[in-house]
């Protein structure tokens, strides 16, 4: 591959396509130019091509013919072009030679395949995309790819990454945020939408979880209902308990795995939106475990860079 100038990175999702114009420097990390957005893998309407070209098209008017880096789920069954699911453990330094690579509309593009693992219960987990804010994460601090970590990163699918010695080991997912829209948009605990977040009552629905008996998911749902019809919360403030009954569950399950012990850790790593990381943190420290938030678009970058200098050494001409 030719040395460019610039690069686009897209981080594709079931949801949202989120493209990063980034200046290439020389022994430097990228630098963020611009950012778009367009409609996720499942969406589109048209094709992927033209939803990423009318999507970037300002940016390659202005600079032609720009390597393009994807993730997420353009890469999945669902998407453009399908890669690997790379098995854990792995270490995620070589993962851009297991990439697809082709070229359209003049443009060399390289998507990023997925991890998978199987865990202790037999059953497999997998993640797109996420791997590459980890990879940002362990390239932000060389001392991380030693001893064991545990990184969070909440969204519509949360994953638990048990990172050692610098690979992943593991990974376990919750669907944490697909739980609260499906939820919120389509049962009888949510009467009104609220876009107003509720610190108390987000609060009220983590200790809920946090201190019910094991098993009691399902029923503990019903209390979003139950304490609207008895005045102990608002509409307003039904959707903030719901989130924090949801990411209090998410972190009982993290607080109970089999596979790490968050008291041996010393801090968990999250990496995503601020308040969602945020809420998360929260959950977390009120049973003592310290947090480190991570910016996810900074990790996003940094894996992109890291992705982009290891594109670059393997199309170097032998000598």
């Amino acid at each position: 591959m030719l040395i460019h100038e610039y690069i686009v990175a897209v981080d594709w999702g079931t949801s949202h396509l989120r493209a990063f114009l980034c200046k290439v420097n020389k022994d430097n990390p990228l630098t963020l130019v611009d950012k778009a957005y367009s409609l996720g893998v499942n969406k589109v309407i048209h094709s992927f091509e033209q939803t990423l070209f009318d999507c970037i098209s300002p940016w390659l008017s202005q600079y032609g013919k720009v390597p393009i880096f994807m993730i997420g789920q353009i890469g999945s069954s669902l998407g453009w072009k399908e890669t690997d699911y790379l098995p854990c453990p792995t270490k995620l330094e070589g993962i851009a030679a297991k990439g697809v690579n082709f070229t359209c509309a003049g443009h060399e593009i390289t998507i990023i395949p997925g991890l998978s693992c199987r865990l202790s219960n037999d059953n497999y987990d997998v993640m797109r995309g996420e791997e590459l804010q980890t990879l940002g994460w362990l390239q932000q601090d060389t001392q991380r790819f030693k001893g064991t970590h545990l990184v969070c990163l909440p969204g519509t699918h949360t994953k638990w990454v048990l990172i050692k010695e610098g690979k992943v080991e593991l990974f376990k997912t919750a669907m944490t945020g697909e739980l609260f829209d499906l939820l919120t948009n389509h049962s009888i605990l949510i009467q009104k939408g609220n876009a107003t977040f509720d610190q108390p009552a987000f609060k009220k629905g983590a200790d809920f979880t946090l201190k019910s008996e094991l098993g009691s998911f399902t029923h503990g749902l019903f209390s979003v209902r139950s304490k609207q019809l008895f005045g102990e919360l608002t509409h307003s403030q039904a959707s903030s308990y719901l989130s924090g009954l949801l990411i209090g569950s998410d972190v009982r399950a993290a607080l109970n795995a089999e596979e790490w012990q968050l008291s041996e850790l010393g801090e968990v790593s999250i990496i995503g939106t601020k308040h969602l990381s945020q809420q998360f943190s929260q959950v977390l420290e009120m049973h003592g475990i310290k947090t480190n938030i991570c910016e996810v678009t900074d990790m996003t970058l940094l894996g992109f860079n890291a992705v982009y200098q290891q594109v670059s050494a393997l199309s170097k001409p032998e000598h």
